[in-house]
């Protein structure tokens, strides 16, 4: 099998991560109004007729009645309601679902952001995790939700859309374009057919113009295109199918160290934005390039560098010939067009090397090929430099010239053995070493010697150059043909060998060096890596900077630097501003003893790279740049992910103190509200008719309320990590006691029944937290276990640890809800915390437990049902020997 003919292990890969997953089909539209809905319910539709099990999971109709007569018929799956400030919100119940696990379930508008309290923020979250489960779904979306084209859209509608869905969510889906022309969508609106009248007529001098419309489309057109385009790839490279598919157009520019390389790539950039394709810019390394001077190996990094500013991925591709790794590279990428330039050279260089461009043009097919002419190579002007080491050293010739001994020794021992036209088949062993080990110079040095050492001591007359025979004559010439020839095949292959050792060892690098970045936990971490690595690979010192108020900041280096220099300063000042390098080695700001690469993404400069040696050299030597800018692309990805990813914490960090805030708000409204209403109303009833009873009314609704704030308080000090602790020796039978006796008002009609043996030893605990811990407990259970049930404080000894339950007789926990219930401000739906409460009692039970060193667990009792609340205390905590402290 050839390389042509084998399957792409990647894209293998990536249709076994599908096997066992639903698949998901995307009604993708340009707009609200084009009918979304109404294609994915029709689809649904016939499916069900098929026989598959298809259910709704959430359709929104908008009140239109075309799109509630295709609901009708549907099993719809009830939506889960969610208190949110005051509201009921209908949101998709996941869980139901897939408890009822159908063939296929209709999901709308899947950019939706769900209610604060759901499994997931985003409903692609939830359509994820039922493709996880094997489930298959369909869903709609507008094109100005995919998050890539979020800012493209905002450019032209001035409306920048909050809820998107990334775009890795479409990439294995099945993308169904539904489009009418703008002027009949327009028509809709004015028809009262998307929006009631008033907003229909606002909608229609913003969002709705038909120059918006019309850009919609395109995006939503192009954005079908491409997802189809990705996968029509993957299926030819997993089966290894021959052709370029050219259904949409990729562009390949190969660039040279040449100065015009610079133009193809501007030109490559062009072309590729007028067919709005993507393009790649490729170098072929072959063995000239082993020849390339300091300047020769700077254009190049600079040309590969215009390449990744412009938008094109690059790569460097090891090969023997420069039309071979062109081809094979096309053919990967399934290239349509190929930009290559071509220089002008002497007739007599063609003749002998023969004409890239010529030869690319014959043997590719399928592939367009644009040429663009170039200046006259200026090596071809002035002699080339000398290349150090280019003739070998003297040792690989004295080695080359003792196998060719030897093997003369050999043939003298073996003369009157072997046939004397045998004995020249010996000098093909030094040839091949030589040309093998040390190169094809040697290889040829070898083969003249062999040549004259095999006429001098073997041809008659021996001991001179003289022939006598004819037939010898062509024994000697085919010798040094065969020696010529292996040579040059020994050291293409060694050539080759040494390419891809160097492409292997650079692939090695950026694999360690994107492990380390990954491995990062923060940023500070993440740049001081940056460096670290960066140094380490290069053999240079380095530091990072980020933009600031006050200019360029030192956030990382390696060795530690205190300060820059204002050159310093300067330059990386200038990098950020023009995305370009600077200082030394660059062409702006040489002064500088260092030179300052941008770390740049879509997103912009988000810092710069400072490098600089010891020994006032060049910070880069001019083989080390491909490699460079392959460690800059990574640290910018790595650098934005990690900006990224910080931004998103602290909006999660934000929703999360909105939510709190919400919540207290709401529980403070109640349940404050509640025992002041009581109390003022028993305070006037008592000041017409004072009675026992409305006294202990007051006392009950104080009490409770005093709880409710020393809850308040209580959480606090857990969150803010300030409990006073004293632990000491602690009796669970007289802790469950007292309290039982301090809840007795809350659990009236209920009977508290303790089951802690006199065997269960006394545990190391903070009596006070302890007593917290249970009151709440108790308040928990006596508030939503049924009326009349006892409630039961138990506790057993197992292996290592001893076990303090209460357990109610309720409806319990909901399954997966076990974790959640610890939550501050959580009162879960479809439990046993369904019913009015602050949700701080739990959240401060597992505060105070940890911060006793015990663990606390949530869960369900078998028979009879019902919750269970275990405080786990751990075999370190129980005392066995009494000693003077344990004394109270």
């Amino acid at each position: 099998m050839t390389e042509a003919d084998r399957p792409l292990p990647e894209a293998f890969l990536r249709q076994a991560a599908q096997e066992g997953r639903g698949r998901l089909k995307v009604f993708l539209g340009a707009a609200p109004g084009v009918g979304k809905t109404w294609e994915m319910l029709t689809d649904g539709r016939q499916r069900r007729d098929a026989g598959v099990d298809v259910v709704v999971g959430v359709v929104e109709t908008h009140g239109r009645r075309e799109t509630e007569a295709l609901v009708h018929g549907h099993e719809i799956v009830a939506r889960r309601e969610v208190d949110h400030q005051g509201h009921s919100l209908g949101e998709m119940d996941i869980d139901a679902i897939l408890e009822r696990r159908p063939g296929l379930v209709l999901v709308d508008e899947l950019a939706h952001t769900n209610a604060p309290g759901s499994r997931h923020p985003k409903r692609y979250q939830d359509v994820e995790e039922l493709l996880g489960a094997g489930i298959d779904v369909y869903s709609t979306l507008n094109i100005q939700h995919v998050e890539s084209l979020n800012d493209v859209v905002a450019s032209f509608t001035r409306v920048r859309v909050r809820e998107t869905v990334p775009d890795s969510v479409l990439e294995n889906a099945e993308i169904e374009v539904v489009d009418i022309p703008p002027d009949e969508l327009i028509e809709r609106l004015r028809d009262g057919k998307v929006y009631i009248p008033q907003e229909a007529s606002r909608a229609l001098t913003h969002f709705f113009s038909k120059s918006n419309l019309s850009a919609l489309r395109e995006l939503a057109l192009r954005r079908a295109a491409q997802a189809v385009d990705a996968q029509m790839l993957d299926h030819v490279r997993s089966h290894a199918l021959a052709g370029s598919f050219a259904v949409g157009e990729r562009i390949v520019v190969a660039v040279s160290e040449l100065p015009v390389a610079a133009e193809l790539v501007r030109a490559g950039k062009r072309l590729a934005d007028a067919l709005k394709a993507p393009w790649s810019a490729v170098y072929i390394e072959t063995r000239r390039s082993q020849a390339m001077t300091d300047d020769d190996r700077r254009q190049l990094g600079d040309t590969l560098a215009l390449a990744s500013r412009l938008g094109a991925s690059t790569a460097t591709v090891p090969a023997a010939s420069v039309v071979e790794g062109l081809r094979s590279f096309a053919r990967d990428a399934r290239a349509t067009q190929i930009v290559i330039g071509k220089s002008s050279r002497p007739w007599w260089f063609e003749m002998r090397h023969g004409s890239v461009v010529d030869q690319l043009v014959r043997t590719i097919d399928d592939v367009a090929v644009h040429v663009l002419p170039g200046e006259p190579e200026v090596k071809a002007e002035r002699p080339a430099p000398p290349v150090p080491g280019r003739w070998g050293k003297p040792s690989h010739y004295i080695w080359s010239l003792a196998m060719v001994a030897a093997m003369t020794a050999l043939g003298r021992l073996l003369i009157e053995v072997i046939d004397l036209g045998n004995i020249s088949l010996l000098y093909l062993v030094p040839v091949m070493f030589a040309a093998a080990t040390f190169g094809l110079r040697a290889g040829l040095f070898a083969g003249l010697v062999s040549s004259l050492a095999y006429n001098f001591f073997f041809l008659p007359p021996t001991g001179t150059l003289t022939v006598n025979n004819p037939e010898n004559v062509i024994s000697i010439l085919v010798l040094l043909g065969v020696a010529i020839v292996t040579s040059q095949f020994a050291a293409r292959v060694r050539a080759q060998a040494d390419l891809a050792q160097s492409s292997a060892r650079q692939n090695a690098a950026l694999a360690s060096f994107s492990r380390q970045l990954t491995a990062a936990p923060d940023q500070d971490r993440l740049m001081q890596a940056i460096c670290a690595e960066v140094g380490r690979l290069l053999d240079v010192r380095t530091v990072l900077l980020l933009p600031s108020a006050d200019g360029p900041t030192l956030r990382a280096a390696v060795p530690p630097e205190d300060r820059l220099e204002q050159i310093e300063r300067a330059a990386a000042q200038w990098a950020m501003d023009n995305a370009q390098p600077a200082g030394r080695g660059s062409a702006t700001l040489t002064a500088s003893d260092w030179l300052f690469h941008p770390l740049q993404t879509t997103r912009g400069v988000l810092g710069v790279l400072g490098l600089t040696r010891d020994d006032a050299q060049a910070p880069v030597r001019s083989d080390q740049v491909p490699l460079l800018m392959s460690l800059l692309d990574q640290a910018s990805i790595a650098l934005d992910r990690m900006e990224l990813e910080e931004a998103s914490l602290q909006a999660r960090q934000v929703d999360e103190r909105d939510r709190l805030r919400s919540a207290l708000l709401s529980s403070v409204s109640h349940d404050l509200r509640t025992p002041l209403t009581t109390i003022l109303s028993a305070a006037q009833e008592m000041r017409r008719h004072p009675t026992a009873e409305m006294a202990e009314t007051i006392e009950t609704e104080a009490l409770r309320l005093n709880r409710f704030v020393s809850n308040l308080l209580d959480m606090v000090r857990v969150e803010a990590g300030a409990l006073p602790m004293k632990a000491e020796a602690t009796e669970l039978f007289d802790a469950a006691a007292g309290a039982a006796h301090d809840t007795r008002a809350s659990l009236a009609g209920h009977d508290v029944l303790i089951e802690i043996a006199p065997a269960i030893p006394l545990v190391r605990v903070d009596p006070v937290l302890l007593h917290h811990c249970l009151i709440n407990l108790l308040d928990n259970a006596g508030r939503y276990a049924d009326p009349g049930t006892p409630i039961t404080i138990r506790a057993r000894r197992i292996a290592d640890a001893v076990l303090l339950s209460v357990i109610d007789q309720g409806p319990g926990i909901a399954p997966g809800n076990e974790t959640r219930v610890f939550e501050t401000f959580t009162r879960l739906e479809g439990s046993d915390r369904a019913k009015h409460g602050t949700g701080l009692g739990l959240a401060i039970v597992k505060g105070f437990a940890e911060a006793m060193g015990l663990t606390v667990e949530a869960g369900n009792n078998g028979e009879p049902h019902g919750a269970c609340f275990t405080i786990r205390i751990p075999e370190a905590l129980l005392v066995k020997d009494m000693t003077v402290e344990d004394i109270p």
